[in-house]
């Protein structure tokens, strides 16, 4: 079938642009996507004074001999501060997962409001027209996630058991599964706005969501080589001042020994840190406003594949008198 790239990107944007409420939940929506923003904080190992050209270090002193020993005896006297941290993190990971979810489900939701012509949205009014899907687009990724669990845990055991020479052994079955993975992030796309759009159950969301994919191949695949290619370039432009800032800081920190040691490097350290804060909010909304434009683009994608006559010239002809 004729799909129409430009129209759908284009359209994508301009939606992005105008509902500027969905770039919060763009932001949402990325925090799901566990997008790791790494910020190297690795703090030197004092080490004693000397002549300062690294020809008296001694890697020992980095690691006393009772450093493990005392190391052991702490987190058996204080077990329950680990346990709170455990905790900590667990909640802090199903809460960005929730937000995640549900700033996912209200892009798609708000794709289809602006196509309705609605000309403004609220928050809360998307915040809780999206709450009714939350448990059927979670258990769907949640499933699909746990297969692929289920699949990759049992090779990393079998890599660290045979010390790397199983991941050889397996690397076919390694290289199918990538594909396999696009491919069911592909089918997902389509089956939470199937879920969304068309209130479908997980299971019936997940078939429509397969029939809508294998009867549009060519626009599928396109589409999502489009976005993955696309989206990649521009978020490493959107990180590069992130990038720009870290990676002199990693190569000083690798020469730290055979210079002027850690206060040479302070300095730089907390410009560098300063302007990773200040950029940071940055990095965060640029990152939204992708994800928005992305699942807007996919939203649409669907829209169009499954009701193409709207977008028929003959219906618009069809009112001229």
């Amino acid at each position: 079938m004729n799909f129409n790239f430009g129209e759908v990107l284009t359209r994508a944007w301009q939606i992005t642009w105008k509902y500027k409420v969905l770039w919060v939940f763009g932001i949402l929506a990325s925090c799901g996507r566990g997008g790791g923003n790494g910020g190297g904080g690795n703090s030197g190992g004092g080490r004693s004074s000397g002549s300062g050209d690294g020809s008296d270090f001694d890697p020992n002193n980095l690691f006393p001999r009772d450093m493990f020993q005392e190391a052991a005896q702490w987190l058996n006297n204080n077990w329950w501060i680990i346990a709170l941290i455990i905790l900590a993190v667990i909640v802090l990971v199903l809460l960005f997962y929730y937000l995640g979810t549900i700033g996912k489900i209200a892009l798609i939701k708000g794709t289809f409001k602006a196509e309705q012509g609605v000309e403004s949205m609220s928050f809360g009014e998307l915040w809780s027209e999206s709450q009714p899907y939350f448990w059927r687009v979670f258990g769907l990724s949640f499933l699909i996630g746990l297969a692929f669990l289920v699949i990759f845990l049992p090779i990393v055991a079998i890599g660290f058991i045979t010390a790397g020479v199983g991941f050889l052994c397996l690397l076919p079955l390694i290289c199918i599964l990538v594909p396999v993975g696009w491919a069911l992030n592909v089918i997902l796309e389509q089956a939470d706005a199937a879920i969304v759009l068309e209130d479908k159950s997980m299971f019936d969301g997940f078939k429509r969501g397969w029939e809508v994919t294998k009867n549009n191949i060519g626009p599928m695949i396109v589409m999502a080589l489009i976005l993955g290619i696309g989206g990649a370039i521009i978020g490493v432009i959107v990180a590069l001042p992130i990038i720009i800032t870290v990676i002199p800081l990693a190569i000083g920190a690798t020469a730290l020994g055979a210079s002027g040691g850690v206060d040479s490097l302070s300095t730089p350290l907390i410009i560098g840190a300063a302007c990773c804060i200040l950029y940071f909010p940055v990095l965060i909304t640029l990152s939204g406003v992708l994800t928005t434009y992305i699942q807007c683009t996919w939203t649409l994608t669907f829209m169009r594949l499954t009701k193409p006559q709207d977008n028929a010239p003959v219906f618009v002809a069809g009112n001229a008198q």
